[in-house]
């Protein structure tokens, strides 16, 4: 039998927001390793929030559609990940990704981290 995809339910705008938040957490300056009190390994605490102005913004070597990071401002996708356990929301500046959130396929890196033309 193979995993079920999406095991949690998420929904597009939750999925989006994470699928951001796996990549904000492996860029240099904006992430950084973060002591749990839990003592478990591997959370990463994001703290710069990207901002998109026009229709898109550029998140290290991708270009994002601003329409695909709407939920990085919105306050609700913030609570249902963290609710699921895939972050610790500090909204709306910054937030921990869980290893579960680190690890979650979400299935859209393709679709909404494209490579930018320039740097």
């Amino acid at each position: 039998m193979t995993p079920k995809k999406n095991p949690l339910n998420l929904n597009p705008l939750q999925l989006k927001t994470l699928t951001l938040f796996q990549a904000l957490s492996q860029m240099e300056g904006i992430a950084a390793p973060h002591d749990d009190p839990s003592g478990e390994p591997g959370h990463i605490m994001i703290s710069h929030m990207p901002r998109p102005h026009g229709d898109h913004f550029h998140l290290g070597p991708w270009v994002v559609r601003a329409q695909d990071a709407s939920g990085l401002s919105n306050e609700s996708v913030w609570t249902a990940l963290e609710r699921k356990k895939l972050i610790k929301s500090l909204f709306p500046r910054a937030c921990v990704l869980t290893p579960t959130g680190g690890s979650y396929e979400t299935g859209l890196k393709d679709q909404i981290l494209h490579q930018g033309g320039h740097h």
